[in-house]
């Protein structure tokens, strides 16, 4: 279930580090955790759709290694995209 691209459209602009940056870690972090909160709810409500949990861990293992890069690269850009999403509590 891909996002809209209006959605798409507002996490780039909002964690962009320029005026063209689609690629930069904390703009690919900032899509997969949308994607995975839009995804959560489904799974408490269809606990044994196993082949779409699949594809959640995926997105999940995915951001963790985006993070991890971010946090070895550059550790003030790691804190405050954390602060700024709200993860890792």
């Amino acid at each position: 279930m891909p996002l809209t691209t209006a959605t798409t459209a507002e996490v780039v602009k909002t964690h962009a580090r320029g005026p063209a940056d689609t690629g930069s870690p904390e703009v690919q972090v900032a899509l997969l955790t949308t994607r995975i909160n839009e995804l959560t709810p489904h799974f408490k409500q269809h606990a044994k759709d196993h082949h779409g949990r699949r594809g959640l861990l995926k997105m999940v293992n995915a951001r963790k290694r985006l993070l991890s890069y971010l946090k070895a690269k550059d550790a003030d850009r790691y804190t405050a995209l954390i602060a700024k999403l709200g993860l890792r509590k």
